[in-house]
């Protein structure tokens, strides 16, 4: 008897993807990798003799108990029972530890919980990430500056971490087939905050703000966010068209305006 799939449920079942996907990981010999999603075990069964510890989130309670069934002798494995946009990850490991994420995202929550692995990534909780979602939202993630998908999820992810595209499966990769292609990226937590010399939570508003309006300049979301035309004018960088749109300023001038901006207001 097959289980009717619920929650937004495709299973992997392309053999030849499931072990790209753990292969992708690299040597988790000596490190907790935190798995999203496991489903019936397609990835796990694979990472469960490659990691020093495996823990499998999973909110499908017939799923979670189908899981700690099948790995029951392996003591490396722990199946949590749970939302994955409520796991507090830095609970999950020892102090000092970066995790690993592999995790096939549900489309319908993947942008919250992106969000929630750069949040947890730029507290050095997380190191790397092998992550499948709809290609779409791929796309988005890894666009760059100027193409049609570059927008806030990009600009937001790429200032957390270096992104790479590493292949994309059709539906018949999975059981029951979504109507959708899905694509793998991996994700090396790296947050450029420091680096470009911007408060990371003031930075991530002020984004919010330039992207809030797609078919605005920047130069209009920013005076819709407050900013008067004085003070865009003196913090305006040099080289950057004042009808630029935010989908087209790469994330260094972009860096440049927030500093002008903050130090004009400052008193």
């Amino acid at each position: 008897m097959i289980r009717k799939p619920k929650l937004g449920q495709n299973f992997l079942v392309d053999d030849a993807a499931r072990h790209a996907i753990a292969d992708a990981l690299g040597d988790g010999s000596a490190s907790t990798v935190v798995e999203i999603g496991p489903g019936h075990g397609a990835i796990t069964s694979i990472l469960a003799g490659r990691c020093h510890r495996l823990i499998a989130i999973e909110i499908d309670r017939a799923l979670a108990a189908e899981l700690r069934f099948q790995f029951r002798a392996q003591p490396q494995v722990e199946i949590l029972e749970a939302d994955v946009l409520e796991v507090n990850f830095a609970a999950l490991i020892q102090p000092g530890e970066a995790a690993n994420v592999v995790g096939n995202l549900p489309y319908y929550i993947t942008s919250p919980i992106l969000l929630k692995l750069l949040a947890a990534g730029g507290q050095g909780v997380l190191a790397r990430a092998v992550l499948m979602m709809q290609r779409e939202v791929a796309d988005r993630v890894a666009a760059s500056p100027g193409g049609r998908d570059y927008g806030l999820l990009s600009a937001t992810t790429q200032m957390n971490a270096r992104v790479e595209t590493l292949f994309t499966l059709p539906p018949a990769a999975f059981s029951p087939p979504p109507e959708v292609f899905s694509t793998v990226l991996r994700l090396e937590f790296a947050p450029r905050f420091r680096e470009l010399g911007v408060d990371a939570a003031g930075f991530d508003a002020f984004l919010k703000g330039c992207f809030a309006q797609k078919r605005k300049t920047l130069a209009n979301n920013l005076r819709a966010a407050g900013y008067s035309q004085q003070e865009l004018q003196a913090a305006w960088p040099e080289e950057l068209p004042v009808q630029a749109r935010a989908e087209t300023v790469a994330l260094e001038p972009m860096a440049q305006l927030y500093r002008g901006l903050t130090g004009a207001r400052m008193p």
